[in-house]
C-alpha cells in the first residue's frame, strides 16, 4: 500500500487504555547504519517527502529524522476525511490528498507547517474507490494526481491578494485516449527524463508528457490488474499486477514496452487484511551499490507469503524467503527497503470498513489482527537471502525508516480488550519507534482511542523538523517534539 478504502466505520469515543500513556525513552546510543536511498529523482520534491511511499523508489525510507528524544505531544487535525497521502515540498508546506467521509470526493488540503490546520483546499473529480490516492509533489511543489475523469493535473498554492492562500490547476493533460472508459489510474511516478508513468486498474500502464502533449500506453495481459502503486528507478518502471511483477522502460518517444516479467504465486483468494487479490506491494527499489540495484515485492502464497528480491538490470531471482511467520502472513503495505536490507509489515485480519467492488470473498471469512514486522537482507553474494528477525508488533501504518536516527516510525494498534488480538472500535492508538536492528520497540506514544485515530494502514510522512504527519480515517495526527 497502502490502497487504504477511504471512508470510516462509524466514529464512537472510548475510555483510552491507561497503560499506552506510559512512555519509554529510546535506547542511546549511535544510529545503525542504512542506506544508501535510490537516488533522487530530479523531476521530483524534496527526498523522503515527495511520495507516498518517500521517494520514486518507494523505498519507505527517509533521509531525514523523526521527532528526537524529548517529549513528544500530538495534535489531531479532524478534516472529516481519510487522508491517505500527506506530502511536504521544498517551502515547508504540507500537502494532503484526502477523501471526506461524506461525499467521497478527493480534496487537496494546504496544511499549516506549525499546527496542520488546512490553510486552501480543491476538490477534484471523483473517480473509483481506490482511484486518486497515489500522488507526488514534482520539482515545483506542485501536487500531481490523475483525477476522476482521467485528467492528469498539477496542483499549485498561492498567496492571495488577501494574504491568505489558494490551491489552483497549474496544468492538465487528458489520458482519455490511453485510459478506457471504466478504467482508472491506481498508480503514477516521473521517470528520469520527466515523463509521468501512470498505470491503471485495468493494465493499462503508459507515459504522459504534459509539457507536449505526448501519451502513450501498452496494455499488460488481459486479466492482470494494477492494485498498488508504481515506482520509478533509472533503470525504468516497476508495476506489479496480481500475477506479476515487471521492469517497463520507454523508447525515446515515451512508448512503453516489457524489459522483463515475473510471475509470483498470487495464492488460492485474497487474505483477510487485503483488498485484493495478490501482491499487497507497491514494488519496491533498494540495494547497497546504487540505492536500486534490486526490487523487491512480497507474494500471495498461503499460508505464509514470501519476500521476492530480483535483479533490476536482468530481473533473476535473487531469494525467495517467507516472512510475517510470528504473526499474521498477509500483506498490503509496501515493503521498506535500503541498503541490503528489507522489512515488511503485516495487515492480515486488519478491518477495512470498505473494499473494492471487485475485491471478492477472502479465505478465511475473516481473521484476527495478530500483527507483525520482519527484516530480511540479501547476502553480499547474492547467493540468497536470510530472515533477521520476526515479530508481532502490530502496525496500523505503513512503517517509515529514517537513516538520520536509525530508527522505523509506525502506528501500532492496541485492542480494547487486553492479551488479545481483537479489534474494535474501541482501540487505541499509539506512536511506537522500532530498532531495526534488533525489532524490538524501544518507546511509544498514546495518540488516542476510537475510529477517530483509526491510520487504516495509511502513511506517515516525516517532515524537516522532526514533525510527523499521519493520515488517519478523519484526518491527519502531527507528532512532534514539545
Amino acid at each position: 500500500m497502502p490502497r487504504s478504502p477511504l471512508f470510516p466505520r462509524a466514529a464512537v469515543l472510548g475510555a483510552a487504555c491507561l497503560l499506552a500513556l506510559v512512555t519509554a525513552a529510546p535506547t542511546a546510543g549511535a544510529a545503525p547504519a542504512f542506506g544508501p536511498l535510490p537516488p533522487h529523482n530530479p523531476y521530483t520534491g524534496p527526498q523522503g517527502t515527495a511520495t507516498m511511499h518517500g521517494d520514486t523508489g518507494s523505498s519507505d525510507a527517509t533521509p531525514l529524522p523523526g521527532p528526537g528524544t524529548g517529549a513528544l505531544t500530538s495534535r489531531r487535525v479532524a478534516l472529516q476525511s481519510a487522508c491517505p497521502t500527506v506530502l511536504v515540498g521544498s517551502d515547508g508546506y504540507p500537502v494532503a490528498l484526502c477523501t471526506p467521509i461524506l461525499g467521497q470526493v478527493p480534496t487537496v488540503h494546504l496544511l499549516d507547517p506549525g499546527t496542520g490546520a488546512s490553510l486552501a483546499e480543491l476538490t477534484i473529480a471523483k473517480g473509483s474507490l481506490l482511484g486518486g490516492v497515489y500522488a507526488y509533489l514534482d520539482d515545483q511543489d506542485q501536487l500531481v494526481a490523475v483525477d476522476g475523469d482521467r485528467t492528469l493535473l498539477r496542483i499549485a498554492h498561492r498567496r492571495t491578494a488577501s494574504g491568505g492562500w489558494e490551491l489552483y490547476v497549474a496544468r492538465s493533460l487528458s489520458l482519455r485516449q490511453a485510459v478506457p472508459d471504466g478504467d482508472a489510474v491506481t498508480g503514477l511516478s516521473p521517470d528520469w527524463q520527466g515523463r509521468v508513468w501512470f498505470a491503471t486498474g485495468g493494465g493499462v500502464v503508459g507515459t504522459a508528457d504534459d509539457r507536449t502533449g505526448a501519451v502513450h500506453a501498452l496494455s499488460l495481459p488481459e486479466g492482470e490488474r494494477v492494485d498498488n502503486s508504481i515506482s520509478t528507478a533509472p533503470a525504468g518502471a516497476a508495476v506489479a499486477t496480481t500475477h506479476a511483477t515487471y521492469l517497463l522502460t520507454a523508447a525515446e518517444d515515451g512508448t512503453p514496452g516489457v524489459a522483463w516479467r515475473r510471475p509470483y504465486d498470487r495464492g488460492p483468494a485474497r487474505k483477510p487484511g487485503q483488498l485484493s487479490r495478490g501482491t499487497g506491494s507497491t514494488p519496491t527499489f533498494f540495494g547497497p551499490r546504487t540505492g536500486t540495484d534490486y526490487v523487491t515485492v512480497v507474494d500471495n502464497a498461503a499460508p505464509t507469503e514470501n519476500l521476492l528480491v530480483y535483479r533490476t538490470d536482468t530481473g533473476a531471482q535473487v531469494c525467495s524467503v517467507p516472512v510475517l511467520k510470528a504473526g499474521g502472513s498477509g500483506s498490503e503495505n509496501s515493503p521498506i527497503g535500503t541498503g541490503s536490507s528489507v522489512f515488511v509489515a503485516s495487515t492480515y485480519g486488519y478491518p477495512y470498513p470498505a473494499l473494492p467492488d471487485d475485491a471478492g470473498t477472502s479465505s478465511p471469512a475473516s481473521a484476527d489482527f495478530k500483527g507483525g514486522l520482519s527484516r530480511v537482507d540479501v547476502r553480499a553474494d547474492e547467493s540468497g537471502c536470510d530472515l533477521k528477525w520476526d515479530n508481532t508488533v502490530r502496525s496500523s501504518a505503513v512503517p517509515r525508516l529514517s537513516t538520520a536516527d536509525g530508527l522505523i516510525h509506525t502506528i501500532v494498534r492496541t485492542p480494547v480488550v487486553p492479551f488479545t488480538n481483537t479489534t474494535s472500535i474501541l482501540d487505541s492508538f499509539s506512536y511506537a519507534e522500532i530498532d531495526p536492528t534488533t525489532g524490538r520497540t524501544v518507546r511509544t506514544r498514546y495518540l488516542g482511542t476510537s475510529s477517530l485515530f483509526d491510520t487504516l494502514q495509511m502513511v506517515g510522512s516525516i517532515a524537516p523538523g522532526g514533525v510527523i504527519y499521519q493520515g488517519t480515517v478523519t484526518g491527519v495526527v502531527r507528532i512532534a517534539n514539545g
